[in-house]
């Protein structure tokens, strides 16, 4: 958007009381493979040209489905998707590992910044353990750790694994993603379902040598390598933090944590072959409980009618064991294109809808979505894309905010400005200062009311843009879909990095002449913001989310003068409007 002017589109209806409204805070997103080129790049050895307009349209149909979030594998398998002295370049960008893209390109900083111009966060998506896709040795780059270090690594199932039970396999990775934490602005640190791998039947890990070496309490084979695992999670949350406090860390793992069946009563009612506890050593429900990872996107790939492992049975226990951290669901979409007689209920187009509906029936906690992948976005397997873009996700929606790693909300938005001359309004602001905790607004919400509707933050269909410029520069936006003669009431609220809401500033049109000029105020009985002295994010304990109270409504016509007024600086006697609304500090 980079400044630039944002065009509107059609202001949509008002919802029907009946139909119940997409939620305001919601995280839509989808995966972007690039191991085996499953989505992105389309072939190895393309040229940037090529990668960044595949890419491009990639994110173009997300985001006309209405997604916020992308998450893009840049380490599949020990190898990079980006300049790096650790690793080498990854085959599946360039044809060959260890090759540069041509013109020394870096496609990280692109990949973010398509992403943040779309109002898309970016997650980055590492693998941690899995080093080859073979054991073909011969042709790993000269770059590639296991030349240097090839003790660090175990055989399995034809492929190379960096062994867990190593401290210096756990400082490796952990140095790996600080290195991308620290130089590129990406949103998330994120992993898949891949630490030990899935056993196969006949097929031994030999991981005997550092077991006997590494295993000082004695424990168990099982318990010696969840705490392996557990090591470099609890190690890469507080070094991620560290870094970067914005920085989120979150886990997709396989969609089981334990069956209850097999003697674990804190296990769902399933059926499940692999889980994660006792097959991939993953105690995912373990790093909720203790506040080491920020989001979990258990992989739900099974559908509502799948008997062993039904998708509501497990949206139910995960919304009771996520510990207040936050749970989305990642969704098989995938399947849409098997012809497997497994789980044909993905091929009825309704499974997807009814599966986001479950979620949002879970009373605030499943909260959001993650598809598998890019392609059955893409491809709109059975018209599944339309329905999301004119009925699910039909109004935009902020990712939901986390108020563990930051609850002060940006500060207003400064000198807004409204300009009419003809159909088209034009409304002009610029960032405020920075809050207490240093943060500015990142982007912005931007309602449109009636005269006479009920102003609330909470109803998303009267957001009419979330526009994201460029920092440093002042946000535009022309509303052409504004009715002559209508007055209408534009409410501006900042958000910054971590989805935190300010107050807004409200601005009127009256559209009673052909030429307006108006000065965005507070609205009436919100008191202006004062830099609070609290201390900084990290050194207070975190807050609960503030509870959201509907107001009576504000009509335009009792909006003060469109003048531009001083306001003194002294406490209100109470909370007013949006101020009440969207909580934060005075």
């Amino acid at each position: 958007m980079s400044g630039g002017l944002l065009t509107a589109h059609a202001q949509p209806a008002a919802e029907p009381a009946e139909v119940p409204p997409p939620p305001k805070r919601e995280l839509r997103a989808m995966w972007i493979a690039t191991v085996e080129n499953i989505d992105w790049p389309n072939q190895r050895g393309e040229t940037p040209e090529q990668y960044r307009r595949e890419y491009r349209r990639l994110l173009d149909a997300g985001q006309q489905a209405g997604l916020n979030a992308v998450f893009v594998q840049i380490r599949p398998a020990s190898d990079a998707f980006y300049k790096s002295n650790l690793e080498p370049w990854s085959r599946w960008l360039t044809g060959t590992q260890g090759k540069a893209p041509a013109d020394g390109d870096d496609p990280l900083p692109f990949l973010i910044t398509e992403a943040h111009r779309r109002g898309m966060e970016f997650h980055a998506w590492f693998n941690p353990y899995r080093a080859s896709m073979d054991s073909v040795t011969r042709r790993l780059a000269p770059t590639h750790p296991f030349r240097q270090h090839p003790e660090w690594f175990l055989r399995f199932t034809g492929k190379l694994l960096y062994n867990p039970g190593l401290p210096e396999v756990r400082a490796h990775i952990t140095r790996v993603i600080l290195d991308v934490v620290r130089r590129y602005d990406i949103d998330a640190v994120h992993f898949d379902d891949y630490f030990y791998p899935y056993p196969e039947a006949g097929q031994v890990l030999h991981d005997e040598a550092a077991f006997r070496t590494y295993n000082p309490d004695s424990l168990k084979l099982g318990d010696w390598r969840r705490q392996n695992v557990n090591i470099l999670i609890h190690d890469l949350h507080d070094s991620i933090q560290t870094a970067k406090r914005w920085v989120k860390f979150g886990i997709s793992p396989f969609g089981v944590w334990m069956n209850k069946s097999k003697d674990f009563p804190q296990g769902s009612d399933t059926r499940a072959g692999q889980p994660s506890y006792s097959n991939l050593y993953a105690d995912t429900r373990l790093w909720l409980e203790k506040g080491w990872i920020d989001y979990i996107v258990p992989q739900l790939y099974w559908s509502t009618n799948f008997r062993l492992c039904p998708y509501p049975v497990l949206v139910e226990w995960w919304s009771r064991n996520h510990f207040d951290r936050h749970l989305y669901i990642g969704h098989g979409t995938y399947r849409m294109f098997e012809s497997t007689r497994s789980d044909t209920t993905w091929r009825n187009p309704r499974e997807l809808p009814r599966q986001i509906r479950i979620n949002r029936a879970t009373e605030g906690e499943a909260v959001g979505s993650v598809f598998f992948s890019a392609k059955s976005v893409l491809r709109n397997p059975l018209h599944t894309t339309d329905s999301l873009r004119q009925d699910l996700f039909r109004y935009p929606a902020l990712v939901p905010a986390m108020p563990w790693k930051d609850n002060v909300p940006p500060l207003p938005v400064a000198n807004l400005t409204l300009r009419r001359t003809g159909p088209a309004v034009t409304l002009s602001w610029q960032s405020g200062p920075p809050a207490a905790d240093g943060d500015a607004a990142t982007y912005y919400v931007l309602y449109r009311f009636g005269a006479n509707e009920r102003s609330t933050p909470n109803d998303p269909s009267r957001i009419l843009a979330l526009p994201r410029p460029a920092p440093g520069y002042p946000a535009t936006y022309v509303d052409t879909t504004a009715v002559p003669g209508q007055a209408y009431a534009y409410y501006v609220t900042a958000v910054d990095r971590l989805h935190n809401e300010g107050r807004p500033m409200r601005v009127i049109s009256t559209g009673l002449q052909n030429v307006e000029l108006a000065v965005g105020q507070s609205p009436a009985g919100t008191p202006r913001p004062s830099a609070p002295v609290s201390p900084p994010v990290a050194a207070r304990p975190a807050q609960p989310v503030p509870s959201i109270t509907l107001p009576s409504g504000e009509s335009p016509d009792k909006a003060a003068p469109f003048t531009k007024v001083k306001i003194k600086e002294k406490p209100a006697k109470k909370k007013g409007f949006f101020g009440r609304l969207f909580g934060g500090r005075d």
